[in-house]
């Protein structure tokens, strides 16, 4: 069946809702965490020359950029047609195909593509001190800046890995002569960028604002990311607390050619936003706690609150229905799930968390709804009579679009 007849069908059957199959995504610098609910036999798939698998994406039309031995289809979302996952077709395809009628007419004229989609990231100890290149930095590759947010789910989060602090930024007074240093002792022994920076502990169910041309080494915990639809890094940190080391050349991702060759290490500079990485007050304006939608009392049977909310490219919520209750949930624009905990029927579709998840094996806890399905209104049936559902709901834009 061609892919038109296979998304109008999933159209058809889903009323507007699409069941979607996980997606795994490889990285050959990182440690899985086994957070993820993946098999313990699965981490490495793949093999280990692709590394483990530490992340799962979410409602994903962007390809993950890892190297030699990407596939075409690495990081991009499956809709899942029939029962037994026979008939798929991507859920990029399906917006080229149907533009507007999926993810409404302001985000298709703006974009022409779903400009976002959320992970989780999940790894065993702490990250090297990376950027995500800003727009323009990252359009001299043909690639568009990624700013993101982040959110620590307690359901995802039984231990806190070996380093639960996240560093951002530098140091109120460092200068940009220091982080040059820094950089030009990339190759040099351990270049201790991190010496310049600061950590902050994280806590479970609140999450940070990292624009993009922040500095951070996030922790070892793991991380529901909702983020703009790109896939641009690059490493500033060499050796990592764990005695792990990182190849100069993962410094120079999503750099231009010549950059990389000349070895110009104030082109990496440039990369970083100055001022919002010396904030005195980043904690005050990155650092987000959960905020109902509107007055508690005005939810019947359910709790929604706000949990990703500080940046214009992308946002989140948690919806927590309450045991036995039925509720009807509008949005204003077209949005993906993952449920993290609970099990019923959400717009009609069995709804699952499950305990572990084999390498290729379908699930029944991730879905992307329609704009128009998302005005209509989605009902969600919890028939337990002591475990709430608890599901995080990712948005494309600002706030504005989805407030009730």
């Amino acid at each position: 069946m061609e892919r038109k007849a296979l998304v109008e069908k999933a159209l058809e059957q889903g009323k507007g809702i699409f069941r979607l199959a996980p997606t795994w995504v490889s990285r050959s610098f990182c440690r899985p965490g086994k957070r993820i609910k993946l098999h313990p036999d699965d981490y490495y798939a793949l093999g280990p020359e692709r590394g483990g698998f530490d992340e799962r994406w979410f409602a994903s039309t962007t390809w993950a950029e890892n190297g030699p031995g990407t596939a075409e289809d690495e990081g991009l979302s499956y809709i899942v047609v029939d029962a037994k996952g026979k008939e798929r077709v991507l859920l990029r395809d399906a917006v080229e195909l149907f533009g507007a009628q999926i993810i409404g007419e302001r985000l298709w004229e703006k974009y022409h593509r779903w400009s976002m989609f959320s992970k989780f990231f999940d790894n065993a100890g702490p990250l090297p001190h990376h950027i995500h290149q800003m727009d323009n930095h990252a359009n001299l590759v043909g690639a568009s800046g990624k700013p993101e947010m982040y959110f620590f789910p307690a359901q995802m989060n039984n231990h806190g890995g070996e380093f639960p602090f996240t560093f951002f930024g530098f140091n109120p007074g460092v200068t940009k002569e220091q982080v040059l240093e820094c950089l030009q002792n990339f190759s040099k022994g351990d270049n201790r960028i991190l010496d310049l920076s600061r950590a902050y502990k994280i806590t479970l169910d609140t999450g940070w604002d990292v624009p993009a041309g922040t500095l951070h080494a996030p922790a070892s915990l793991c991380t529901y990311e909702p983020q703009f639809a790109s896939d641009v890094y690059a490493h500033y940190q060499n050796v990592l607390m764990n005695g792990q080391v990182i190849e100069e050349e993962l410094a120079w991702k999503n750099s231009p050619k010549e950059e990389m060759e000349r070895r110009n290490y104030e082109f990496l500079v440039e990369a970083i936003d100055w001022e919002l990485n010396v904030d005195p007050d980043f904690y005050q304006h990155r650092f987000m706690a959960p905020k109902p939608v509107k007055p508690v009392e005005e939810m019947d049977g359910y709790l929604e609150e706000w949990i990703c909310y500080k940046s214009d490219k992308a946002c989140a919520k948690r919806l927590t229905v309450y045991p036995g209750q039925t509720v009807t949930i509008r949005d204003r624009a077209a949005y993906g799930i993952i449920c993290l905990q609970g099990h019923g029927t959400f717009g009609g579709h069995l709804l699952e968390t499950p305990a572990l998840i084999r390498y290729g094996q379908l699930t029944n806890d991730e879905f992307f709804v329609t704009e128009e399905a998302a005005k209509e209104g989605v009902t969600i049936c919890n028939p337990s009579d002591c475990d709430p559902i608890v599901i995080l709901k990712h948005f494309a834009e600002t706030p504005d679009l989805v407030l009730e």
